[in-house]
C-alpha cells in the first residue's frame, strides 16, 4: 500500500505524490519569535518530525525546510514594548524555540531560513510581480491584487464573500480590493527597515514563506504544511503570490493539523488560555508532551486537561519500565534464536503500524500498535525461560518503531537508571558490611520505591524489575 494523506487542496486522501521519484521536499511553516511557543504551535512540529522520520524509514530521501519569521507586526511591537531590537527580541527566542524542539525530542531542520537573511530575494520577487501586473505600489507600501490570479480561494475552498467576511481587513483606501494584502510594508518611524525601490520598509509575512521555500525547494514542491489557521490568509496568499511569480503549481499537496482545546474552547491568545511548552515541561516530561501531541490523528482536535497529562506520562512510565526490564532480562538469558511464534508476532505488529503510517500518517493508531509490543514485551518478561534472541528482537522492534520513528522509547534511560540502581546495591552492601542495617533497609526501601526488587541470594544480589 503507498502512502495515503488527505490533501486539503483537493479535499480528499490521495497517493503522496512527488515531483522527483524517491524524494520528498516538505516545507513547514515554523515559528514568529516574538515569544515562546505554545503546545498549539509544538504540535505541527512534532507530528511533522515523525512524517520526516516515517518517510524516511519508508526509504525516501527527505528534504525539510522549517523557516523562522524575525521579522513582522509582532515583533515590532514586542520591540516597542519592551524597548529591546527586534533581532535581539528575535535571538532570544530563537533559542528558546530550540531549548523546545530539542527536549521534546524534534529533529532539526535541513534548513531554518530566517525572513532577515531573504530580504533581497524578496524585493526581487516583488518587483517581479509588479512587472507582471499582479502587485501595485502606493505610498511605498506594494499589494498583491488577490483576485489577479485565478483560482484565488481554492485551498480554503471559499466563495468571494466569505472570502471577504474570513479576512477581517482593515479599511485602507490605498488598496484596489479589501483582499488585496502586503507584499512590502512602508516603515513607520523607529520601525526595522530595508531600502527597497519603494523606499524603506519590510517584507510582509506572505511574502516571506513564498521566496523562502521557492529557493531551498524550487518552483514547485510536494508538501506545504502547517496549522489549519494558517490556510487562510496565509497559505491562500502564499499560492496565489507562488504561483503568480512562478507560473507553475507551487506544492503539490497540503496539510494541516487541527487545532488544541482547552475544555471546551479552542487555545488561543484572545482567550488567555495559551499553555507555553517552557511551562509544561517544568511539570511533565517531555516525552509525555510528545505522546500528548501524537495521541489524536493530527487532523482531529485534542482535548488538553491536567488529566490527560498525566494519562500521558503513565504511558510513558509502561514503556520505560517494558524497555528497562527487557533489557534486564537480557542479561541473564541464555543464549538462544527468536521465537517462531515470537517472530510471527513482531511481523503482524510491523504490518499494523505500517498500515496505521500509511493511512494519512495516524499516529493514534501507530501508538496503540506499540502498546501491542509493550505488552507483548511484559509476557515475555513474565515467563521462566525466553532465549535472549527473542527479547533482542522485541526490543529491537520497541526501539525501531516506538523510538526511531514516533520518539516516545526512551533507549538511553534503562543504562542511565542500571547505573543509579548498581550505585545504590554497592552502597547498601557497603552499609551491610558496616552493620548499619538501618541505611541497608532505607536503601531497599528507596530501590522499592523505583520498583527494584532486591533479592540477596547465596551468589550474591541480584535484583529485577517489578512487571
Amino acid at each position: 500500500m503507498s502512502i495515503q494523506l488527505y490533501n486539503t487542496l483537493t479535499r480528499k486522501k490521495e497517493p503522496l505524490r512527488t515531483v522527483e521519484t524517491g524524494r520528498v521536499k516538505i516545507y513547514v511553516c515554523g515559528p514568529t519569535v516574538y515569544n515562546y511557543i505554545h503546545i498549539g504551535n509544538a504540535r505541527v512540529f512534532v507530528f511533522f518530525d515523525v512524517v520526516r522520520r516515517y518517510l524516511k524509514y519508508r526509504g525516501y530521501e527527505v528534504t525539510y525546510v522549517q523557516n523562522l519569521t524575525d521579522v513582522d507586526d509582532k515583533l515590532i511591537k514586542a520591540s516597542q514594548e519592551t524597548g529591546r531590537p527586534v533581532p535581539e527580541i528575535a535571538e532570544t527566542y530563537i533559542g528558546a524555540f530550540f531549548e523546545d524542539m530539542d527536549s521534546l525530542g524534534v529533529e532539526r531542520a535541513n534548513v531554518h531560513p530566517r525572513a532577515t537573511e531573504h530580504i533581497p530575494e524578496m524585493i526581487e520577487a516583488i518587483r517581479t510581480l509588479i512587472d507582471k501586473g499582479y502587485a501595485y505600489e502606493r505610498d511605498g507600501d506594494v499589494y498583491f491584487r488577490a483576485l489577479s490570479k485565478e483560482g484565488y480561494g481554492k485551498l480554503s475552498h471559499q466563495s468571494l464573500e466569505e472570502l471577504k467576511a474570513g479576512a477581517r481587513v482593515e479599511v485602507n483606501e490605498r488598496k484596489e480590493n479589501p483582499l488585496d494584502f502586503a507584499l512590502w510594508k512602508r516603515a513607520k518611524p523607529g520601525e526595522i527597515s530595508w531600502e527597497s525601490p519603494w523606499g524603506r520598509g519590510r517584507p510582509g509575512w506572505h511574502i516571506e514563506c513564498s521566496v523562502m521555500s521557492r529557493k531551498y525547494l524550487g518552483d514547485t514542491f510536494d508538501i506545504h504544511a502547517g496549522g489549519t489557521d494558517l490556510t487562510f490568509p496565509h497559505h491562500e496568499n502564499e499560492i496565489a503570490q507562488s504561483e503568480a511569480l512562478t507560473g507553475k503549481p507551487f506544492a503539490l499537496q497540503w496539510m494541516h493539523n487541527g487545532y488544541i482545546n482547552m475544555g471546551s474552547e479552542k487555545m488561543s491568545k484572545s482567550l488567555g488560555n495559551i499553555v507555553r511548552v517552557k511551562d509544561l515541561r517544568e511539570e511533565f516530561s517531555p516525552r509525555a508532551i510528545r505522546h500528548f501531541l501524537l495521541s489524536a490523528h493530527y487532523r482531529n482536535p485534542i482535548q488538553f486537561t491536567r488529566e490527560t497529562m498525566e494519562q500521558m506520562e503513565r504511558g510513558i512510565e509502561r514503556i520505560d519500565t517494558a524497555w528497562t526490564n527487557l533489557r534486564h532480562r537480557m542479561k541473564a538469558s541464555m543464549e538462544g534464536p527468536v521465537l517462531p511464534e515470537t517472530a510471527k508476532a513482531l511481523d503482524e505488529l510491523t504490518r499494523e503500524f505500517e498500515g496505521a503510517m500509511d493511512d494519512d500518517f495516524n499516529t493514534a493508531s501507530a501508538i496503540g500498535v506499540l502498546f501491542e509490543g509493550v505488552r507483548m514485551a511484559n509476557e515475555l518478561i513474565g515467563r521462566d525461560v525466553v532465549p535472549r534472541g527473542t527479547l533482542q528482537a522485541v526490543a529491537d522492534w520497541l526501539n525501531r518503531y516506538g523510538g526511531e520513528i514516533l520518539g516516545l522509547v526512551a533507549t538511553e534511560a534503562e543504562e542511565e537508571t542500571d547505573e543509579q540502581v548498581e550505585a545504590l546495591i554497592q552502597k547498601r552492601q557497603e552499609a551491610r558490611r558496616r552493620r548499619d542495617f538501618a541505611q541497608a533497609d532505607a536503601i531497599r526501601d528507596q530501590l522499592a520505591a523505583m520498583g527494584i526488587i532486591v533479592e540477596d541470594t547465596p551468589q550474591g544480589v541480584r535484583w529485577r524489575r517489578k512487571s
